[in-house]
């Protein structure tokens, strides 16, 4: 997705928000997740919405804290990460596992959820491969740069997302169509939470309550003002946004540690095993936590 195509479908709900807390509101577009992060980091900006990984990051160095969620615009919540081959070209999960550095690989973002933290975390460490040391060449990109050069032809296989890919379904074009007719999925992932939106820890409280007030009714209800905002929302792939905290990202957090759990018993880095059972443990501990009935 391009920055100017990502401007004029944001362009509405910006508006509508600055109109509803009463200020003006500049929205910015990063090019990778790592300069969202640090943006919010320097108080540059204010809020976002992040990826399960970089919100998580977010959280943990530049202030951040989760207050929202997205929604699935087609189905059920949440998605999955998968890895594309271009149909017919017979460039199988077995051949991908080979590591027999005859293929062209895509990686996701480093920041990415589902474009590398969970193809390393559920399929890659499990089997000790290195995707730099398995693969002829790797190029990191973002989703829809991935999906194209699969399609293309100009990468044997590569990291996605199911949500990624509804997202070009919706569009219902020619070259939508033909793209995604071109590929076909030959791994998946467990299914990850939807992505959270996050705002800076020491945000005007006053103004934190403007931007809920603004965003958990906006799309809801069976009025024609909700049905405008919904299509709004629709622009931007998302029902209305939930409410949510940063127990949010326990999940992620526990895709993480278990990604670490496996590289250090692969290394056999006992320190490294001890830290990460240290973080399940702790997520487990937080996960109990939550099960419990209020008293």
């Amino acid at each position: 997705e391009s920055q100017a195509s990502a401007e004029k479908d944001w362009a509405p709900f910006i508006e509508d928000m600055a109109r509803a807390i009463g200020q003006p509101v500049k929205a910015y577009y990063g090019s990778n997740y790592t300069a969202l992060i640090e943006a919010m980091r320097f108080k540059q900006t204010d809020l976002g919405w992040f990826t399960n990984q970089s919100g998580l990051e977010a959280v943990r160095r530049g202030g951040g804290q989760v207050f929202a969620r997205s929604a699935n615009p087609v189905g059920p919540d949440g998605y999955e990460s998968v890895i594309i081959v271009k149909k017919g070209s017979g460039v199988t999960l077995e051949k991908i596992l080979a590591c027999d550095k005859t293929l062209n690989f895509g990686m996701g973002d480093p920041k990415s959820t589902s474009g590398t933290l969970a193809p390393m975390t559920f399929l890659f460490a499990p089997r000790k491969i290195d995707p730099a040391a398995c693969f002829r060449n790797v190029r990191s990109a973002n989703h829809e740069t991935n999906l194209f050069a699969v399609s293309g032809g100009m990468q044997d296989a590569a990291t996605n997302n199911t949500a990624s890919m509804d997202r070009l379904r919706l569009l219902d074009t020619d070259l939508a169509r033909k793209t995604l007719g071109n590929v076909e999925i030959v791994w998946r992932s467990p299914r990850i939470p939807e992505d959270p939106l996050v705002w800076r820890r020491d945000l005007d409280p006053a103004l934190r309550k403007k931007i809920g007030d603004f965003m958990f009714p906006y799309g809801v209800g069976d009025t024609p003002e909700a049905a405008r905002q919904r299509a709004i929302l629709e622009k931007i792939q998302t029902r209305p946004f939930v409410p949510a905290d940063d127990t949010h990202l326990l999940p992620v957090r526990e895709m993480e540690a278990t990604g670490q759990l496996v590289e250090g018993r692969n290394r056999n880095d006992a320190a490294a095993i001890a830290r990460a059972e240290a973080s399940l443990a702790e997520i487990a501990r937080e996960k109990a936590a939550l099960a419990k009935p209020a008293t």
